[in-house]
């Protein structure tokens, strides 16, 4: 069996391929009873998870976790596939929405649709979709998400006479205006450094970067509405109305810290980056639902978010699914995630746990409501397996493009070439 077969029946596809399913999809019910005492072993990187644990530690005296620290990110996902792979993964693992994917490839994550779906409603589509990769199957409960939405300096709009932008256009002519006014000022800056801010503006867009297609993998990162966004973000970056420095930099710090960027396109979980990064703005930052494409339009798109995935090696997969559901559904488990973990939920019923606003905006007392309203319209998209790839290939030339302010479209058939000829590299079998 190829690689993309070993996917497409990980992934137990209902067009053409779900004969190849059975391992992946019988393997639940194959595990251990819950009712005998089991330990698990949780990778995960949240804070206080250990806390979170010992809760259901005490009212389940039959299924014992274990929260095991992990550093996140690439490090982690690399760490967790070589342990899948040598044959002793932990029982679960935070999996980021962007690395699932490739854990599915692996067939180091199993299917866990019948413990999943009692829960599916307390989530949106757009984030179920993350952990199903448009399949039948579920690779997960989906723990934290990052809807994005407009952070801007409601004081100094009001300094250079502009409104909130409604539209893409209307913040393009308010970049003009401001930059016009103090030619030091930019309303905002296109990061070259994080493919994943770009990656959730084009799922706001309607792009689909990856997709299944039968037995095939489909890539269209270059696609029309990613090509749309790369062309409107580069062409601000050459006409010189906004700035191309990169997020999390002292140049950044320092302009969001000194009132000379006026708006920053995030996730949910900025008001975090904010307070450590710009102190002296404190309370005067507001929030807004990013500018659509189209007037009327509500659509947003996700930046971050993990879910909690059970490992195929696990001899206890029965009670780790278990285990999973309760940490990302049950009332209690979410009151904990919030006050020891300090995420926001992906479950709907998590935002009504927020009631206070960040220290960082207590000039917007309801701040996580207009926050939850502005992030629920995130439209679908699937994560390929070989994101890291994807985004790395973003950085390079996304960054020669801004340095040299060529052609974005460009940078982004790059991107898409460097992709597909990885996949092709790999394994995968690639739509035509």
């Amino acid at each position: 069996m190829n690689r993309l077969a070993a996917v497409a029946a990980a992934v137990t596809l209902v067009a053409g391929c779900s004969s190849g399913g059975a391992q992946q999809s019988a393997a639940p019910s194959s595990s251990s009873p819950a009712a005998q005492k089991v330990a698990l072993t949780y990778w995960n990187w949240v804070p206080g998870m250990d806390k979170i644990v010992a809760v259901w530690n005490t009212a389940h005296p039959d299924i014992q976790v274990t929260s095991s620290t992990q550093a996140g990110g690439d490090d982690s996902a690399t760490k967790f596939l070589t342990a899948a792979k040598a044959g002793n993964p932990p029982d679960l693992v935070q999996a980021e929405y962007q690395a699932l994917p490739s854990f599915v490839a692996a067939e180091a994550v199993a299917d866990i649709k019948p413990a999943a779906d009692p829960v599916k409603a307390q989530f949106s589509e757009g984030i179920w979709g993350l952990v199903t990769l448009g399949t039948d199957a579920v690779y997960g409960i989906p723990q934290d998400s990052g809807p994005m939405l407009l952070y801007y300096r409601a004081d100094l709009f009001k300094k250079y006479g502009i409104a909130v932008p409604k539209t893409w256009q209307e913040y393009a002519d308010a970049a003009r205006t401001v930059h016009a006014k103090d030619s030091k000022v930019y309303l905002g800056t296109f990061s070259s450094k994080d493919p994943g801010s770009f990656a959730g503006l084009a799922q706001q867009a309607g792009g689909q970067w990856w997709s299944i297609s039968g037995e095939a993998w489909k890539v269209a990162i270059n696609d029309e509405p990613t090509k749309k966004l790369a062309d409107y973000w580069g062409g601000l970056v050459k006409e010189g109305v906004i700035d191309s420095m990169p997020y999390f930099t002292p140049e950044w710090n320092k302009a969001l810290n000194d009132g000379k960027l006026l708006t920053w396109p995030s996730a949910i979980w900025a008001p975090g980056p904010l307070s450590t990064n710009a102190p002296k703005a404190k309370g005067k930052w507001a929030i807004a639902q990013l500018p659509q494409w189209n007037a009327g339009e509500s659509f947003s798109g996700f930046w971050g978010g993990s879910a909690v995935s059970v490992s195929a090696g696990s001899k206890n997969k029965e009670a780790a699914a278990k285990f999973a559901t309760w940490l990302n559904s049950d009332p209690e488990a979410l009151a904990l995630l919030v006050k020891e973990g300090s995420i926001y939920p992906a479950a709907t019923k998590g935002a009504d746990l927020l009631s206070e606003p960040p220290a960082y905006f207590s000039n917007v007392p309801d701040f996580w409501k207009q926050a939850a309203g502005f992030g629920a319209g995130a439209r679908g998209f699937t994560f390929g397996p070989n994101v890291n790839v994807a985004y790395n290939a973003f950085k390079d030339a996304f960054d020669k493009a801004a340095l040299n302010k060529t052609s974005f479209s460009d940078a982004l058939q790059s991107v898409q070439d460097g992709t597909v000829a990885d996949m092709t590299k790999s394994g995968f079998k690639l739509a035509q």
